[in-house]
């Protein structure tokens, strides 16, 4: 678990403190990172810098939790819960999974699928429906 460990760690100090370059370093130069809600690639580390500072000014405040973290051979798969507080003061809550794919220590490519709708009406209204977590411990 020590890759997924590593992103998890470097994202909470992006989330908590806007510690940026913790979480650009473990990216390839030629990784590929994107999500859900965007139809746009972002490469290499720059691109890395780019997404995940879109990430963090997107909400006021924004914690992520892990309820499993699976890792096999080259590729991670994080199950999350981001909640926080978007601009609007706004409550936002919602949830996801993330696949790393890594090339030795580098991530050549991170993807994370989640309702990006929900995300939006979390956003502008903060009256968006929420499920249930699982009941599973995390892994």
């Amino acid at each position: 678990m020590d890759r997924a460990q590593r992103f998890v760690d470097a994202l909470a100090k992006l989330e908590e403190n806007g510690e940026l370059e913790t979480l650009v370093s473990l990216f390839a130069e030629d990784a590929q990172v994107s999500n859900a809600a965007s139809s746009h690639r972002f490469s290499g580390q720059e691109g890395a810098r780019e997404f995940w500072s879109h990430y963090k000014g997107t909400l006021k405040q924004v914690k992520s939790t892990f309820r499993n973290m699976i890792e096999s051979g080259d590729r991670v798969a994080l199950e999350w819960e981001s909640s926080g507080t978007a601009h609007n003061g706004k409550a936002v809550n919602y949830e996801g999974v993330s696949i790393i794919e890594w090339d030795g220590d580098r991530i050549s490519r991170f993807y994370a699928y989640f309702d990006p709708e929900l995300l939006g009406r979390e956003i502008t209204d903060g009256v968006a429906p929420r499920s249930e977590p699982p009941a599973t411990t995390p892994a």
